[in-house]
């Protein structure tokens, strides 16, 4: 689901207690953060190292890191830890790649003003809401643009610790049909063509990323409105003309045809609500290489908050997965999401279990958080999504070993974005 904005509510009147209490977790003032000496060598040693979702996995393992860059990957007997290296005992952990969300949102009440909150303020979120489960990037799919452009700058400028963010600005509707559980708010519509054109370029202007379109949108509680299909290739071919990713929010599979036909590059929900998918449908999206955000624990989100009974709940549910495994089976790119921002819930440990109960291996969920979010959202042509030399340091540090339990997946000790550590664990196991 995508919310729009909506008034935030005010942080200023936070007692100064609670803001002492965030800053003293985070380490040291408001705003103030222990800035690593990037021109010397660190070493994360001991680990078991997954360099790729396809490579064999080096078993005490080293990655050197400098200058934001990895310097060498390999067994710990195969390389030279340079004298003076800031040395990290990880035995007994896992290192992968650090992992994507490909669908979230900025857009609950606390992240209103981001251009003058305290800096330890929106670091302690970002940690509870993506970093502390090992997010070193974040696809935003539907908040407030100037607001979130603000939040990325004071990240970049590295004020404050959180991930590499990517975003789409509201999502674009067919006329009449914003979310009814939106409004009174709405979203902006596309009227024809030549205005989806025009429009997905000014969107484009302002800084956006990607564009999402609502190809089916919940107009009413019992009442899609699918996007018409010449304007959902319009908006394609404006955004890709200009080098940007399509979104589809799809609500049914009407929608999920509109995508299909139109041009979109990834659908940002499965469709549970227009039942099981026929036996073509999962060939022809791989054909045109659409990908699929599942947002497999969104679905129990909604529907238990809406009073569903058990059983409904797992049998739309068990739709919902059915769907993801008739894609991966068909050779389908899945990129990992979970709607959080919208959904309160940030926990990502049931989407892990779900992915896994709809046939994805452990190596196809790594890839679903790493090398397929880099292929679809990458750093201009810099290396991200594994772990080998000249790479972005983008490093996750994890305990346990998620090709045995999948719920390792969550069990993070450390984040590492582009060499800087934007997440440590305390030894108590504190977050």
């Amino acid at each position: 689901m995508t919310p729009i904005p909506r008034p935030f509510a005010r942080w200023d009147t936070w007692p100064a207690l609670v803001l002492a209490i965030i800053a003293s977790v985070v380490g040291g003032p408001a705003g103030a953060q222990r800035e690593p000496d990037s021109t010397h060598f660190w070493a994360l040693a001991g680990a078991r190292v997954y360099p790729s979702p396809n490579a064999a996995p080096l078993d005490s393992g080293v990655i050197l890191i400098r200058d934001g860059l990895i310097a060498a990957v390999a067994a710990q007997r195969a390389v030279h830890i340079p004298a003076g290296a800031r040395l990290i005992d990880c035995s007994g952990s896992t290192i992968v790649a650090g992992f994507w969300n490909s669908h979230v949102h900025f857009t609950e009440p606390h992240w209103g003003g981001v251009d003058t909150l305290p800096a330890a303020l929106l670091t302690a979120q970002l940690r509870a809401m993506l970093t502390r489960y090992g997010f070193v990037g974040a696809l935003d799919t539907g908040s407030w643009l100037e607001n979130t452009l603000a939040l990325r700058r004071r990240i970049d400028s590295r004020e404050v610790l959180g991930p590499t963010i990517r975003t789409t600005g509201p999502g674009f509707v067919p006329r009449d049909a914003s979310p009814f559980y939106i409004l009174p708010a709405r979203l902006p519509e596309v009227l024809s063509p030549a205005n989806a054109r025009a429009q997905i370029a000014a969107r484009i202007r302002e800084g956006a990323d990607a564009i999402k379109l609502f190809t089916g949108s919940f107009a009413a509680p019992t009442r899609i409105v699918p996007m018409p299909l010449d304007i959902v290739r319009a908006a394609s071919n404006e955004a890709h003309r200009q080098g940007k990713l399509v979104l589809a929010h799809p609500s049914n599979n009407e929608g999920l045809q509109a995508a299909l036909e139109g041009g979109v590059d990834v659908l940002a929900h499965t469709t549970p609500e227009g039942g099981p998918w026929d036996e073509i449908l999962p060939g022809r999206m791989v054909k045109v290489h659409l990908a699929l955000i599942p947002t497999l624990k969104l679905w129990i989100f909604e529907l238990s908050r809406k009073g569903a009974d058990s059983a409904s709940v797992r049998r739309f549910l068990d739709v919902a997965i059915g769907q993801v495994r008739a894609h991966v089976r068909s050779g389908g790119e899945v990129l990992f999401g979970t709607d959080v921002g919208y959904m309160t819930d940030y926990d990502p440990t049931d989407e892990y279990l779900y992915l896994q109960r709809a046939g994805m291996s452990f190596r196809q969920i790594l890839a679903a958080l790493t090398t397929a979010p880099a292929g679809r959202l990458g750093r201009g042509g810099r290396t991200t999504g594994r772990l080998e030399r000249g790479a972005d340091a983008d490093i996750v540090v994890l305990d346990g070993d998620p090709a045995r339990d999948i719920r390792a997946f969550t069990q993070v000790r450390s984040v590492w974005r582009q060499g800087r550590q934007i997440y440590a664990r305390d030894t108590a196991g504190n977050h």
